[in-house]
């Protein structure tokens, strides 16, 4: 069994951007894949936000994925996906804050938990303004900057990055309620997902994604075991479906 554990399911976003870690260095783990906003009262203990991903390594207990990407980095740091030069370092960690914060609200917030995850939690609908607002105003709003940031062709910082992964994980979630970046006004953002998602990391993970969204939620374990994912031998994702007070995840 493997040392590394990491609980969370593999549609969401912070969930990836931590698996994406873990493929890339070749590092063995085993996952929760628990479904959106459920956890158990021993969830609650190890993740006192009840928030994924949650990483478990022996003893120790990480929460957010920006900290256990650090700590992923500095206990594995080959291949490194943090720039080495301290500039290049700071503004790929910018990056991924960006990604956390300004593509989450749009991407997910606005637009997926909208069309997605209120009709699975709790069968209502989306709001139709919110989602319209976020595809005509925010998400556009944000894909101007990125593209100022983007290089004309390779990653960001040369090799993939943290920053390159962070952007694409959100994208990625986006996709499943049928987003796509518009090619001819973001060339290179839509050109720079397309590189990113192309890695072995995310088309490893695609694999189990797609378990997850065809598969109804009491099959998806025996599903993403038959496709080859390293399940824990017990789940912490018991329990009614949390209502959703803030934005979590």
């Amino acid at each position: 069994m493997a040392d590394i554990k990491v609980i969370g399911s593999y549609i969401s976003p912070y969930v990836r951007k931590v698996l994406v870690f873990l493929e890339t260095k070749g590092i063995e783990y085993a996952i929760d894949p628990i479904a959106p906003f459920t956890g158990n009262e021993e969830f609650a203990k190890l993740s006192p936000l009840k928030r994924v991903p949650v990483l478990i390594d022996g003893e120790l207990v990480l929460n957010d994925s920006s900290v256990i990407c650090q700590y992923l980095e500095d206990k594995f740091p080959e291949p490194p996906l943090y720039p080495r030069d301290i500039g290049c370092r700071a503004r790929a960690r910018w990056l991924e804050e960006y990604a956390d914060t300004r593509l989450a609200d749009g991407l997910i917030w606005r637009l997926f938990y909208e069309i997605s995850i209120k009709r699975r939690t709790n069968g209502q609908p989306a709001d139709e303004a919110v989602v319209r607002r976020a595809r005509e105003v925010e998400i556009p709003a944000a894909l101007d900057y990125l593209e100022m940031q983007v290089p004309a062709d390779g990653f960001m910082f040369g090799e993939p990055s943290i920053a390159d992964i962070s952007i694409a994980c959100y994208f990625r979630t986006a996709a499943f309620v049928r987003y796509e970046t518009d090619a001819a006004r973001w060339p290179r953002t839509a050109a720079l997902l397309e590189r990113a998602w192309a890695l072995p990391a995310f088309r490893t993970l695609a694999r189990f994604e797609e378990c997850m969204l065809r598969v109804p939620l009491a099959e998806q374990r025996d599903a993403l075991r038959a496709a080859g994912a390293r399940l824990t031998a017990e789940t912490l994702g018991t329990g009614p479906i949390r209502p959703v007070s803030a934005r979590t995840t």
